[in-house]
């Protein structure tokens, strides 16, 4: 029977006062009654445009329906047939803004929890007794994916399903790139990402850790070993700074490697030696989503105090509302229309405080967002001891400056053409090390893409 509900099933989430002490997931997921239920409110549309709203095109009216049937396996084997990590994208996509904005049910109402159901499905199916997964029988062509972030694993995974020799060569010691150097583990836990990644690897998929392209092998070297298409996802890992004065103090952090050594490098456990300085009051630069992980890892961590300081308004933040609403309740301070000009420190070199400047909104700048305006005589210092800078990342030069021919523009971005394609022959690139940081889920679509272009460069199509 349809669900007329014109509101989402919620989403049993842990009380805000227990789950900023620790870092097991704040949302706990759908039952699977509570699945059944809000997969009812699909009203299974004949022109689909949540699918148009979807980078890797899910057929989501599908295995909604299988779901409101009961049936989860189907249902997940309709995600996957072009997602290859449900269980990933259920948790950190930005539904709001791509499927669930053309759900037609939004539109007297809240649209169907698209993301909650896919992540259900994906967890369901991982809490079954799993199958030995069939390999694809091998076409004898290899492929080199630079990067094991969420641009390589998909375009891993598509060519490995069309029985590609695939190897991912990955810089860090771990798998997973930014799922597991950037996303805390109360949004994303760890044990998700691995449980993908050896769904990768059962397809054939080679991994091989503490490769640094660029330095351990170039792109040109991946070439003339043998592999006959290389595909770059490397991602924006290069931090960025304001260039104020101060930023070289002990305690001052880019948000990267603050969430690298929480995250991938695990101190939040006692029983990792990672060094992070004790916060008693963490500012945090910055209005994105690695702004409010950066703001409540700090919080878990056991900082008193926890400041989001932004130079815009609260309307101008690009960080999911969800995000936002999760750090307000669990106690994180907004001081918005504030920017800080210039960081103190003592004579022993460590941060004491940062000095900041009220603003007001003036005309848009290029993005279409309205330009911070300093207030005059408005200055003023929050006695922090941490300041983590969150005002956005670039990618690493590594990979252009070690690959003759590669085409970037003026930010270092890799430029490419139709099907992800370099400027350099047999060679792709898609993700982060393309546009910018982006999402996680658009760094997928560019991973897919690539490998259908791969695929036909190498089989002559």
């Amino acid at each position: 029977m349809p669900n007329l509900s014109n509101v989402k099933l919620p989403m049993p989430e842990q009380e805000p006062q227990v789950r900023n002490k620790n870092f097991d997931e704040v949302s706990l997921g759908y039952t699977r009654e509570m699945a059944i239920e809000e997969a009812g409110r699909c009203l299974n549309c004949k022109n689909k445009p949540c699918v148009a709203g979807c980078p890797v095109n899910v057929r989501i009216p599908e295995f909604i329906a299988a779901v409101a049937k009961g049936d989860l396996e189907e249902a997940y084997r309709i995600i996957t047939w072009t997602n290859a990590l449900p269980a990933v994208c259920g948790r950190v996509c930005p539904q709001e803004s791509q499927c669930e904005s053309k759900c037609v049910r939004g539109i007297k109402g809240e649209p169907v929890a698209i993301g909650r159901l896919e992540r259900f499905v994906a967890d369901w199916h991982m809490a079954q007794e799993q199958q030995e997964t069939e390999r694809p029988a091998a076409n004898g062509h290899r492929v080199a994916v630079v990067g094991s972030g969420p641009s390589g694993l998909a375009c891993a995974g598509d060519l490995a399903k069309k029985g590609y020799e695939v190897t991912v060569f990955e810089a860090f010691h771990q798998v997973g790139g930014v799922l597991v150097y950037g996303i805390p583990q109360f949004r994303l836990p760890k044990e998700i990402v691995a449980r993908e990644v050896e769904n990768l690897k059962a397809l054939g998929v080679t991994f091989l850790t503490n490769m640094v392209i660029g330095r351990t092998l170039s792109v040109d070297e991946l070439l003339e070993e043998g592999y006959e298409a290389v595909f770059i996802g490397t991602g924006a890992g290069l931090p960025r700074f304001m260039g104020i004065p101060g930023e070289g103090l002990v305690g001052v952090y880019s948000a990267n490697e603050f969430l690298t050594r929480v995250n991938l490098m695990k101190a939040y456990r006692p029983e990792y030696d990672t060094p992070l300085r004790q916060s008693r009051f963490a500012a945090i630069v910055g209005g994105g989503n690695v702004a409010m992980d950066a703001a409540r890892c700090a919080k878990r961590l056991g900082a008193e105090r926890v400041a989001i300081v932004y130079r815009r308004s609260e309307a101008e933040m690009p960080a999911r509302l969800e995000e936002v609403h999760h750090a307000k309740e669990e106690g994180i301070e907004f001081l918005t229309l504030t920017n800080p000009t210039r960081i103190l420190g003592g004579e022993d070199g460590c941060v004491t405080g940062i000095e900041c400047q009220r603003m007001e909104l003036g005309e848009p700048d290029e993005s279409g967002r309205r330009s911070p305006v300093p207030v005059e005589g408005s200055e003023f210092v929050l006695d922090a001891d941490t300041v983590i800078m969150s005002i956005g990342t670039s990618p690493n030069p590594l990979i252009r400056s070690t690959t003759e021919g590669l085409e970037v523009n003026r930010r270092g971005c890799i430029v490419v053409g139709e099907g992800m394609a370099t400027s350099r022959p047999g060679v792709y690139a898609g993700g982060d090390a393309v546009t910018g940081a982006a999402t996680v889920i658009l760094a997928m679509g560019a991973g897919k893409e690539a490998a259908a272009a791969i695929d036909g460069y190498i089989s002559g199509k």
